[in-house]
């Protein structure tokens, strides 16, 4: 979901003034190449990249070859460069682990046991590459948010011994339900279930359970399952993924209130209190067991890179970023198991491709060179993107900026324009620049507790330095207003999204919005192309320190 469009008109740019001769050329490239950006075009790459005949795009499958043959195809029928080095592809080395836990997970208490059932009532897997891994009579430990966060004062593990145990950990951040911690509403990347997984396995967790809550979590019981029922990748390592918990896992709150009350507590008081600075974890006084097998494979998948070099400064970059991959087929829902992912992310690459072509159509090259990078295994954690920034093309020192795609809006023209991470970089304040042009605002996301800035590419770009802006559609629609606009942004999450009903349709999209949204941060990326200055993080950023250590 998100918003573009063009210049009009001028005196001032937002980062101080400019004279009118030069704001003119830049308003007059603009209106050239801003009608390479249409619905034409952008209907016939959404027709092929969201089709049944790639399989759902999920790496180490054939849909894979098809999606990146593609995606270089059209890069070079646009006249791109290949962007990493004399190649379209990078390739980024993956484990895939099917990970299938026994049918039933048992709680076991001091009088009484609870049975739970794969996929209705728990998932579990493993990171760890091998054939097969168990926990036996681990021991529970409620550890509240599982978060250590320093500059909050916050620390969940305070005092804890979690070896050889297994800690049930609630998601979100405290901030969810108590607007005075951490950023409120703003859901921080303490609150993403990759996160909670990440410091239990630092603390030394044999297990980690997390209970879901769909508000808390943004979405659906469904969408963890349906995840959870397919293969996972992560990125190869040296120690084969042996730094991690032996099993990580979610179950419902449902479930989750069962086994509180077989000990007595209560789940709701307990977490009321886990709300609270100064919280001690609570021993549940019950173990569990559970026997994983795995189906392993080691293979290679690719982010698919192309640039157009700039011709003043081609040392410097401004990436365009949006993940090429969805899930794959899968468990069959309402009789469809491919898992097309049109909205997310059809819609993203095929704005990397639009807005190549209007760049391409400028009738002067832009000054810095422009990186567009589709990424894989996005959906699997945001793998193919920490590859790159482990592994840039471009230093990151020289990377400008990084605009990235994903889950573009289809229910057509908006006023607004959402920022995800709303006051995190200087990024946000060209868009609302570009945005004015439109006649439109730019605004913080209506549902910060999602966390969506912690959910997408961008972020690992993010979190080594580089400004990154990530925008959605906005919500106040033209033509049926601002609570209308919210309700398809709930029934997309509830009943489309990571699902099977995922899908492209011409008749039914409305794509003005995409389209206004496109020509937007076409705009703004042009602007900041021909100028001297590197956009940067606001004060109170969280990454504004690693950007200054480059």
């Amino acid at each position: 979901m998100k918003k573009i469009l063009l210049f009009s008109g001028c005196a001032l740019l937002f980062f101080g003034a400019c004279k009118q001769s030069v704001q003119s050329s830049i308003d007059g490239a603009d209106s050239l190449a801003i009608k390479a950006i249409n619905d034409s075009s952008l209907t016939q790459y959404l027709s092929v990249i969201a089709a049944d005949s790639l399989q759902g795009r999920k790496p180490f499958t054939n849909g894979e070859t098809k999606t990146i043959n593609y995606l270089k195809v059209q890069f070079e029928k646009l006249g791109l460069a290949p962007g990493n080095g004399n190649s379209f592809f990078q390739e980024v080395p993956m484990v895939e682990i099917k990970s299938i836990p026994e049918d039933k997970m048992v709680f076991k208490g001091k009088t009484a046991s609870l049975t739970l059932n794969y996929l209705t009532d728990f998932v579990a897997g493993t990171r760890r590459v091998q054939n097969e891994v168990s926990i036996s009579n681990s021991q529970l430990i409620f550890a509240g948010y599982g978060i250590v966060a320093p500059e909050y004062g916050w620390n969940d593990y305070a005092n804890l011994d979690v070896k050889g145990k297994t800690v049930v950990v609630l998601i979100n951040d405290p901030g969810f339900a108590d607007s005075t911690l951490f950023k409120g509403k703003n859901m921080t990347y303490y609150g993403r279930w990759t996160y909670k997984f990440e410091e239990a396995a630092r603390q030394g967790a044999t297990g980690i359970i997390i209970v879901h809550d769909t508000e808390p979590a943004a979405y659906p019981w469904t969408v963890v399952r349906s995840g959870w029922s397919k293969s996972k990748l992560t990125l190869q390592s040296e120690d084969n993924g042996m730094n991690r918990a032996v099993v990580e896992g979610w179950i419902t709150l449902d479930k989750a209130k069962q086994l509180f009350a077989m000990d007595g507590k209560s789940f709701d008081q307990l977490a009321l209190s886990a709300r609270k600075k100064g919280f001690k974890a609570v021993d549940l006084n019950m173990t569990t067991s559970l026997k994983v097998k795995n189906t392993i494979k080691n293979s290679v998948t690719y982010n698919v890179l192309a640039k157009i070099p700039g011709d003043k400064r081609k040392d410097e970059a401004i990436i365009y970023s949006a993940h090429w991959d969805h899930l794959g087929v899968g468990e069959k829902i309402k009789g469809d198991s491919i898992y097309n992912g049109a909205v997310d992310n059809a819609t993203g690459v095929a704005a990397l491709f639009e807005i190549a072509s209007a760049f391409k159509k400028l009738p002067k090259a832009p000054g810095r060179t422009i990186l567009f990078i589709s990424y894989t295994a996005e959906e699997q954690g945001l793998l193919g993107s920490e590859f790159y920034a482990k592994h840039p093309a471009v230093p990151l020192a020289k990377t400008v900026a990084n605009i990235n795609m994903d889950m573009m809006g289809i229910a057509g023209k908006t006023k607004d324009i959402v920022v995800y991470g709303f006051g995190q970089s200087e990024l946000e304040d060209y868009a609302a620049e570009s945005a004015k042009k439109q006649g439109r605002v730019i605004v913080p996301d209506p549902v910060p507790s999602s966390g969506l800035y912690y959910r997408s590419d961008h972020f690992n770009l993010a979190k080594v330095g580089v400004p990154s802006l990530f925008t959605g559609s906005g919500v106040d629609n033209i033509k049926n207003g601002r609570e209308w606009g919210l309700k398809q942004v709930a029934d997309f999450t509830k009943f489309r999204y990571h699902s099977p009903q995922d899908n492209f349709d011409a008749k039914t999209w409305d794509l003005s919005g995409i389209i206004e949204d496109v020509r937007m941060l076409f705009d703004l990326g042009y602007r900041i192309s021909n100028e001297d200055s590197y956009p940067k993080w606001k004060e109170g950023s969280e990454f504004k320190a690693i950007r200054e250590k480059k």
